[in-house]
């Protein structure tokens, strides 16, 4: 065995967990992403997707991705930067940008790399780039590429946001970097704020979108536009794998910066560039998105909904007010087990340990889909009740 090998061959936590039969990753489904999935042949209430407007098996975008697969073939064959670029990029890249209300926009071939790429490039070794504690691991990435200063404040903390912000130089940019609606605790960034302490000191803000698109705002335009702080922000990031029901990523800005990132974001340049199914769909579902409603006016009702019970039952939810749900656990070996005996009941959702929170945070993450009824609220609800009381997490 090699040095490498014997390394890595000391990492056993996945086996461990295996041999208690709570393993809780790469489970399975075998139809379609909808409300109710098949796993190992048995029926499943899905509340553990980001298809937040249920629009990943709607017929016009299915069919978009057809066509174009029939018209453009399955792939580009290389960058965006090279021979990857097609007609279809450029006007969904127009459309996203006005979707948005900025300038321009361009297209990656996952939001994770819009991250990536975004965050490592924009700024200087003189600069700074200040993000909240809680931000996704993509911009941590991006980060760790950069060779600005780093700086961290406490989670949706004004006051810690402050007192970076005093650090810095006042004559270097400062690039503040937040998600719009973070991933795992639900919750809301404090952008209002965000944007004063960022003219009061002279800085620029980036916002991940990625949950926030088809959640909040004017027919689903995100965080900012629910603020109506647009205009203020910078650089708008948004993903296709969420609520456009694709995979991908974009990132709008002001003309000069996405000039900049089209020449100089390493993800863009030297990635293969969005397929065209993936780019289709992603492009049918932002136009269900904006024509119907409804769709995101259920969302918001059975959010209200579900919040109201889990509250009202005695669960610890934290400060979330969108479909994003945590069930906090506080407890990796009883995550595991609540996890895996929720499955068992006929409900899946997904387990949150470190590092995607602290070990004393650890949670299960219960997500809504707006094609969910109360009905299956109502199911699913009824079995959390019952596994969280058998593990004497809920009192």
């Amino acid at each position: 065995m090699g040095l490498l090998q014997e390394k890595l061959a000391k990492y056993d936590l996945p086996q461990r967990v295996k041999a208690k039969g709570v393993y809780p990753y790469f489970r399975c489904i075998e139809s379609e992403q909808n409300t109710e999935v098949i796993m190992s042949g048995k029926k499943v209430l899905m509340f553990g997707s980001n298809s937040y407007l249920g629009l990943t098996n709607h017929p016009k975008v299915i069919e978009a991705a057809v066509e174009a697969t029939r018209k453009y073939g399955t792939g580009c064959a290389g960058s965006r930067f090279l021979n990857g670029t097609l007609d279809l990029h450029l006007e969904f890249e127009k459309e996203l940008a006005e979707f948005v209300g900025k300038e321009d926009a361009i297209i990656y071939s996952t939001g994770f790399q819009v991250n990536l790429g975004v965050v490592s490039c924009v700024t200087g070794r003189e600069d700074y780039i200040i993000c909240d504690e809680l931000d996704h691991a993509s911009i941590v990435e991006g980060r760790r590429l950069s060779f600005s200063n780093i700086m961290k404040f406490k989670h949706n903390d004004m006051n810690s946001l402050e007192k970076e912000l005093q650090k810095c130089k006042p004559e270097a940019i400062k690039l503040i970097v937040v998600d719009g609606v973070f991933s795992m605790e639900g919750d809301i960034s404090n952008l209002p704020e965000i944007v004063r302490l960022a003219k009061k000191y002279n800085a620029s803000i980036m916002v991940d979108e990625a949950h926030g698109l088809g959640v909040l705002g004017e027919q689903g335009r995100g965080t900012c536009n629910h603020f109506g702080v647009t205009k203020d922000v910078d650089l708008v990031m948004g993903t296709f794998s969420k609520s456009l029901a694709a995979i991908g990523g974009f990132i709008a800005g002001d003309e000069s910066i996405i000039n900049y990132l089209r020449h100089n974001s390493r993800s863009y340049i030297f990635s293969a560039s969005n397929t065209p199914a993936a780019t289709a769909a992603a492009r049918a579902a932002l136009q269900i998105m904006k024509t119907e409603p409804e769709r995101i006016a259920h969302l918001w009702d059975i959010t209200n909904y579900s919040l109201n019970r889990f509250r009202e039952l005695g669960f610890e939810i934290g400060n979330t007010s969108t479909p994003i749900i945590p069930l906090y656990v506080r407890d990796m070996e009883k995550t595991f087990m609540v996890t895996k005996m929720l499955f068992d009941e006929g409900v899946f959702v997904n387990p949150v340990i470190p590092p995607a929170c602290s070990p004393e945070d650890t949670l299960v993450r219960f997500a809504l889909m707006a094609t969910h009824s109360k009905e299956q609220i109502d199911i699913a609800v009824e079995k959390l009740v019952k596994c969280f009381k058998a593990l004497d997490i809920l009192k």
